[in-house]
């Protein structure tokens, strides 16, 4: 009975540190948004006027709002859908193929996942650049003249530059989990399905992909959480949120809201609001791809 009562309470010392730091630097935070969601305040003054759901009334007519909501839920689906076909085609080339050079390229393709934001945000802007950047340059040597834009200045566009620089920025990362899982299928179930005629694809689609799918699953989960991050990231170090306001996004849009035009308490409303959304997401991802855990 001692020994057991000071194993429980070793326990709690080694836990309280832990839990003391995720109370105060993320419970309580995370209720102090939802509380000053209700208020109209500057941010800087003493006087705070509870308007109660007022901000998040003013939130859906504000259409500079709804623009950054479609703009981060593009940027959700189209960077999540490429970037998880590409990590997976790459880590099944890379794992079930004799590529020479392999481990060579798992570090090529890792080093943008541990560069920077603002270094990704540089070499992409070097690269759009419209007189001297090596996109418009590589189609200016193919004689396509005619397909040379302002990457970062065409507001048709724009999203789709963004995009591509967090698909090259995320692929290495999600490349190495996937490959991860793969390594540990047992080589004697793609030689069995060899045998019965099984084709590459066949192979893929009937033992790859159920038996990395809990990984895939939470993966996805993960990468809808970074991608609402490092968009706003990659959009204040690239663009601005411009051209007028056509990148902008959840979080630039609520920093904006919050710091730049002294409406503290409708940018904490916009929080509240990506806050709900991201769990929501979240959870009907993790629903729609429920599926019985294959085990080998």
């Amino acid at each position: 009975m001692q020994n057991k009562r000071s194993r429980n309470i070793f326990i709690t010392l080694c836990v309280a540190p832990a839990f003391l730091l995720l109370v105060l630097f993320l419970v309580v935070p995370t209720v102090e948004v939802f509380r000053m969601s209700l208020y109209q305040w500057g941010g800087f003054s003493n006087t705070k006027e509870f308007v109660g759901l007022e901000n998040f009334k003013t939130l859906w007519h504000d259409m500079s709002f709804i623009r950054s909501f479609q703009n981060s839920v593009l940027l959700i689906v189209l960077v999540a859908l490429v970037t998880i076909v590409l990590a997976i085609f790459f880590a099944t080339v890379l794992t079930k193929e004799n590529v020479k050079g392999n481990n060579f390229f798992r570090i090529i393709f890792y080093i943008p996942n541990i560069l920077s934001i603002v270094v990704i945000a540089g070499i992409f802007s070097a690269v759009y650049d419209p007189s001297k950047g090596l996109l418009n340059s590589i189609l200016h040597g193919f004689s396509l003249d005619s397909l040379q834009q302002m990457w970062l200045g065409n507001q048709s566009i724009v999203i789709y530059s963004v995009a591509a620089a967090l698909v090259w920025q995320a692929i290495g990362y999600y490349m190495v989990m996937y490959m991860s899982s793969m390594a540990a299928i047992p080589a004697s179930y793609y030689e069995a399905a060899s045998l019965e005629g099984a084709s590459k694809l066949k192979q893929f689609t009937s033992i790859t992909l159920p038996l990395i799918w809990n990984n895939l699953r939470t993966t996805l989960t993960f990468f809808i959480i970074s991608t609402i991050n490092l968009s706003f990231l990659l959009v204040k170090a690239m663009t601005g949120g411009g051209p007028d306001g056509s990148t902008e996004v959840f979080l630039s849009y609520m920093y904006s809201q919050a710091y730049g035009n002294s409406t503290y308490g409708y940018g904490m409303a916009i929080g509240v609001v990506v806050f709900l959304f991201s769990f929501a997401l979240a959870a009907v991802v993790g629903w729609v791809t429920k599926r019985d855990v294959l085990e080998y």
